[in-house]
């Protein structure tokens, strides 16, 4: 595969064009943690490191970067399973332009943690069996994209919290994971907080298409509905959810001048059973029609509970 790559880089210089599949671009098997650990810590731009079927025990950490045009790509089945006994499954740390597809993460405090690193992707993966939350953007990880994954049973150490996808940093807004996309994924049942929380901070971002089921929420510290935006101007469409201990989707201003310029559109929320002292398919908190508007579209429905919307918010 180096060589091929070598071959292709030195065509296209002929031709005057800038190569995009570096000369070292290759295909690295791996089958064991060794070599796992190993691979990930040497990976070069454009490499792919391809995972057999099996199970790797440990805890697994890269802190090197692909390019826009070439990245790094960690591959495998779901019958590749990284399990680790505590801290972070697999952390991407300052690895940008990262793609990782179908395996699974479980067994640990968190499942896929990124780190202060941008265009990674996260596709087709299973998340479960965590202590905290599954799949965190975290210091300023930005356009990130998870997409047509499975997560569920996190929140597993007994302190009401663990949510599905988590962007941002709560108590402050350095943490600018802005442009973040959740798109087409399946979140829950037994996630523990939120299906997705969005901090303050951070901005931008599209949640569109993906399915909550809420069965296991704890309702501990607040966690009672399936999404909670606290972060501005996000895009949340396309969305079904079911089973909640209260709301479907919240806003919230946790620092001034956050939690605001949410479009909320065809979103489908099933509130039956819920028990909440709200009910609604969006609970609204921080309305403010010129410093904090939030839109909630007529094309969103409601099934159960007590309307569309908490009182004094507008549907358009």
């Amino acid at each position: 595969m180096r060589a091929l790559g070598a071959v292709l880089g030195t065509a296209l210089l002929a031709t005057g064009l800038t190569a995009t599949i570096p000369a070292h671009a290759a295909t690295i098997n791996v089958s064991t943690a060794a070599q796992l650990k190993t691979a990930l810590t040497s990976a070069k731009a454009g490499d792919t490191i391809k995972l057999a079927d099996g199970t790797y025990t440990g805890n697994f950490k890269t802190t090197v970067s692909g390019m826009s045009s070439a990245p790094i790509k960690l591959a495998g089945t779901a019958k590749a399973v990284l399990t680790a006994g505590g801290g972070y499954g697999l952390h991407l740390n300052g690895a940008s332009y990262w793609q990782v597809s179908g395996i699974t993460v479980t067994g640990g405090q968190k499942g896929i943690m990124i780190d202060s690193a941008t265009r990674v992707v996260i596709d087709g993966v299973t998340v479960h069996g965590l202590d905290m939350e599954g799949v965190h953007f975290r210091n300023s990880s930005t356009y990130g994209t998870l997409k047509n994954s499975k997560i569920y049973d996190t929140g597993n150490d007994g302190r009401g919290m663990g949510e599905g996808v988590y962007v941002g940093s709560a108590g402050g807004l350095t943490d600018k994971s802005d442009n973040v996309q959740i798109l087409d994924n399946t979140i829950g049942p037994d996630v523990g907080g939120e299906a997705i929380d969005l901090k303050e901070g951070t901005k931008g971002g599209r949640v569109a298409g993906n399915q909550f089921d809420g069965r296991g929420l704890t309702g501990a510290n607040f966690d009672d509905s399936w999404i909670d935006v606290k972060g501005n101007n996000y895009l949340i469409e396309n969305n079904t959810g079911k089973n909640t201990t209260n709301n479907g989707f919240e806003t919230h201003t946790q620092q001034t001048g956050w939690g605001c310029g949410t479009v909320f559109r065809n979103n489908k929320s099933d509130l039956t059973g819920a028990a909440g002292a709200g009910r609604y398919a969006f609970n609204i908190t921080n309305y403010d029609t010129s410093a904090c508007k939030v839109t909630i579209d007529r094309s969103n429905t409601v099934t159960g509970g007590r309307g569309l919307t908490n009182p004094g918010i507008p549907v358009s």
